[in-house]
């Protein structure tokens, strides 16, 4: 896949009306509605004030939640606009509607250095189901379009995929700085290339894996996922996870590794508890688990195994915690690991979803080279697929 896309800065927006696509799902109080954490609003600014700097007027749109179609009063992006318009210090013009006669009066009013933001895309189902007549009618108010939520370009819809069959596709900051750190990780790493991929399912890295043998010096499996690799060794795992479909991959993956000449890293003892709960004691074992324990994470001596793989590296790829690091007796392997690519000197890119969490929660987020804002698209990006939110914007 070609990374080398067009941005906001290749192309003139002055007095054009611009259509951005942002990633404002952001959490919100249950009860009250109040936005908990803003960080995704936060990370469209850069975009946007460039735009309104630029003079052009803007149409910024988004979804929130799950709404499938139906009008829910509780996924309104009326709070989004209050939100935005404090941090943007200028007034937010909210549409009722996405397509409909208040979106379409208010877009055609809008002026340069002008911001309005749609209600939210997914009350309609042509968003998701990228339906034509909906991309259309999104793209006919305005004349260009600039895609900047990472967190849904691997998802093929009329916002992210649709608009720029009817538009000059680029790409905002964030999107741009994604490419940029990513694609040059996969195409053109500063060597040696360490991945770090731990989480609960072989299944959800299956891809990754595959992809990673190919451009990886090293890779390290920590998490649950683990389990049904040390399996596939001989080794026995007590209650611990185990996709038992998947130990003649896990085998295949190893050879593989072999034969390629990469490192393959796996836990050589563990942190063990009889139940899965937060106040279990964690139990020290080595590389055979007896039956009535479960690994919850990984052990002193793989701890130092897997940060001596990182003190040496040039890049490092991490996603997926290596142990449940939401319970605290057990978050020492991914605490260990975030402090090993902070202190690292590598360039460290940090996949999104539980390992960025994890990252922010314990306090490494600002010494990491670059923290995805996507999970599943980080994923995919690693896997190698075509992304389409990134397919359709125009080469540079």
């Amino acid at each position: 896949m070609n990374y080398n896309k067009k941005t906001v800065k290749d192309i003139d927006v002055k007095g054009k009306k611009v259509l951005c696509r942002c990633d404002f799902n952001v959490p919100q109080d249950k009860a009250t509605g109040a936005i908990t954490d803003d960080k995704r609003i936060r990370a469209a600014l850069p975009t946007l004030n460039y735009l309104l700097e630029q003079g052009a007027a803007v149409i910024a749109c988004s979804h929130l939640g799950k709404p499938k179609g139906e009008w829910k009063e509780k996924l309104t992006l009326a709070p989004v606009a209050a939100r935005l318009s404090e941090l943007l210090g200028k007034e937010v013009i909210f549409a009722k509607d996405m397509i409909g006669e208040d979106a379409k009066a208010k877009a055609a009013a809008l002026q340069p250095g002008q911001i309005m933001l749609l209600e939210n895309l997914r009350f309609d189902i042509g968003e998701e189901k990228n339906h034509g007549d909906f991309a259309k009618a999104l793209a006919d108010m305005a004349e260009v379009y600039v895609s900047d939520a990472f967190g849904t370009v691997h998802r093929a819809h009329a916002s992210t995929a649709g608009v720029a069959a009817y538009l000059p596709a680029v790409s905002g900051f964030l999107i741009g700085k994604e490419l940029d750190i990513m694609g040059k990780a996969l195409d053109d790493p500063k060597r040696p290339f360490v991945a770090v991929l731990g989480g609960a399912k072989v299944s959800d890295k299956i891809n990754v894996i595959n992809n990673l043998l190919e451009k990886a010096d090293t890779i390290i499996i920590g998490g649950g996922m683990a389990y049904t690799f040390k399996m596939a060794q001989g080794h026995t795992i007590g209650k611990s996870l185990l996709e038992a479909d998947k130990i003649d991959y896990a085998k295949d993956m190893m050879k593989k590794a072999e034969e390629k000449g990469v490192q393959f890293l796996l836990p050589s003892d563990n942190l063990c508890a009889a139940e899965f709960s937060a106040d279990a004691k964690p139990v020290s074992v080595g590389d055979d688990i007896p039956e009535d324990l479960m690994g919850m994470d990984i052990g002193p001596k793989t701890i130092e195994a897997f940060s001596a793989a990182v003190k040496g590296a040039g890049t490092v790829v991490w996603n997926g915690p290596m142990g449940v690091f939401e319970f605290d007796a057990f978050a020492g392997g991914t605490r260990a690991m975030a402090k090993a690519l902070a202190e690292s000197g590598a360039i460290t890119i940090v996949g999104g979803g539980d390992s960025a969490a994890a990252v922010e929660q314990l306090g490494f987020a600002e010494k990491m080279t670059h923290i995805s804002t996507g999970g599943g698209a980080s994923l995919e990006f690693l896997e190698g697929k075509e992304l389409p939110g990134v397919a359709c914007l125009l080469d540079r």
